[in-house]
């Protein structure tokens, strides 16, 4: 009895072991086609913004929910963790539009940028915000929809508990500037929204009412100061 119950025991680990193997298998053969599509849109975001300052993609098999621009070698870094929440190139071109303009900083200053990695460290909820808004004309540039931008951040960025322990600005904040920005300098996008029935853009929608109220009393005042999001 106890040898049929080991042979279970050791058949159950093998099938396992096997289809693990698999999947991963079937993992990376899809590597290449997601490579080939980040490259796609990430080379037309750069060659329609007319980016000098060469970038490159990789696409990593982490699953990792993050993207991120390594200022040493100028490269994009997206990881599977994040890319297979991505359901369209709108939303690929939003996260990569966002680490693009982190690349274009990595150029400047002295010795070849080699302190601006430093530059963003000192300072990163700045940079945050500077990508975010120049992703945006950066989608545009190049045809994408930058809603999907808020549609990205609405089901993928966490919201931590507090903003000054943490080197990106809350997400709501993030998002209300992107809307804001959009809201100013490509109204169109919202008049004609394609996402109004997104649940992703809608739980935005739900989440920022308070946000969207200051923003239009800044709008009925036309105020001229930077509203303070919660």
């Amino acid at each position: 009895m106890k040898k049929y119950c080991l042979l279970a025991l050791v058949m159950f680990v093998f099938c396992g072991a096997v289809y693990a193997a698999q999947s991963e298998l079937v993992s990376f053969q899809s590597v290449t086609e997601a490579q080939n599509r980040i490259d796609r849109i990430g080379f037309n975001i750069l060659n329609s913004n007319g980016i000098e300052n060469r970038t490159v993609f990789d696409f990593s098999i982490k699953r990792i929910k993050n993207a991120h621009s390594r200022y040493n070698n100028r490269q994009i870094v997206l990881y599977r963790g994040l890319y297979d929440r991505l359901a369209s190139d709108d939303e690929v071109a939003a996260v990569l539009s966002h680490e693009i303009s982190h690349s274009v900083d990595s150029y400047k200053g002295i010795l070849r940028g080699y302190f601006s990695g430093l530059s963003y460290s000192l300072s990163p909820k700045k940079y945050e915000y500077k990508a975010d808004k120049i992703a945006v004309d950066y989608m545009v540039n190049a045809g994408y929809n930058p809603v999907a931008f808020i549609v990205v951040m609405s089901k993928t960025f966490p919201q931590t508990r507090y903003d000054w322990y943490s080197k990106h600005p809350l997400t709501t904040r993030r998002m209300m500037q992107v809307y804001e920005y959009i809201y100013k300098k490509y109204p169109e996008y919202l008049a004609n929204n394609k996402y109004k029935d997104n649940p992703y853009y809608q739980n935005f929608l739900l989440a920022s009412k308070a946000n969207r109220a200051k923003f239009q009393n800044k709008i009925e005042t036309n105020s001229k100061k930077q509203v303070k999001y919660l």
